[in-house]
């Protein structure tokens, strides 16, 4: 690596140990992108190693009582697969374009701190919860991932660790560096889970693929996180969109 690059990671807030700690609210995502665009060109051939989704543990009888019930009332689907890119409208949250629907996909919540909440039972409702979670953790704001790790993950050790961090103030930096929604996979769907893939560029044309495991629970979709608070599985540097649907707000 050259000492010019040396220099601009070293002065990166985004490489900074107290920024990839964050990666508990998603937030590491935008650091990892920003080190991929760093990385020695002939790194950009790696590709995503396969993941394999984790087993969907069989629903309790309250679990099924409630199956389909969005906390909010939003109407559940039957269906069980994406095979292609839902019409979406828009809106800035943070920096990051979101998708919203409030009265069909969600969210059906956003409270006065602009906290959004509440995703229809679906595989659209968990791809626009996916998102939901890395625009607001990108955020900046400590209330919203505040908000984000008590609310929004699945409780656990994972959930601690993360809030652990936000009380720290780890995980208040925002970003200053242009990222946005490029395309996904919906990688499995059950009403009990799901595994998205969600690929993001960088206003440098870094292109990056992560995987958010996300669980059907208390009527929204929310997040697993590893028992280290992180969110997702990579990010893994990519040199295109292929086997995405594309998919972007901006």
């Amino acid at each position: 690596m050259s000492q010019s690059t040396e220099r601009t990671t070293a002065s990166n807030p985004f490489t900074k140990p107290g920024f990839i700690i964050a990666a508990a609210l998603v937030i590491a995502l935008i650091a990892a992108t920003v080190v991929i665009f760093l990385l020695p060109k002939g790194s950009a051939n790696s590709q995503p190693a396969p993941t394999a989704p984790s087993g969907s543990p069989a629903a309790s009888p309250s679990a099924s009582a409630e199956a389909g019930k969005s906390v909010c009332g939003l109407p559940a689907s039957s269906e069980t697969a994406l095979g292609s890119a839902p019409k979406s409208n828009w809106e800035l949250v943070g920096r990051i374009a979101t998708p919203t629907d409030p009265k069909t996909i969600g969210p059906g919540t956003t409270d006065e701190s602009g906290f959004r909440s509440c995703f229809a039972h679906s595989p659209t409702g968990a791809l626009y919860a996916a998102m939901n979670v890395a625009a607001l953790g990108s955020s900046g704001s400590t209330e919203l991932q505040q908000k984000l790790a008590d609310k929004l993950l699945v409780p656990g050790a994972g959930r601690d660790a993360a809030m652990r961090e936000v009380a720290a103030g780890s995980g208040t930096a925002g970003s200053s560096t242009p990222i946005q929604v490029r395309g996904f996979l919906m990688k499995s769907y059950t009403p009990a889970e799901a595994n998205i893939d969600l690929a993001f560029e960088t206003d440098k044309g870094a292109l990056a693929r992560l995987t958010l495991s996300m669980r059907w629970m208390e009527g929204d979709w929310k997040v697993k996180p590893a028992d280290d608070g992180v969110t997702f599985m990579g990010p893994t540097q990519i040199r295109d969109l292929s086997g995405l649907i594309l998919w972007a707000g901006v």
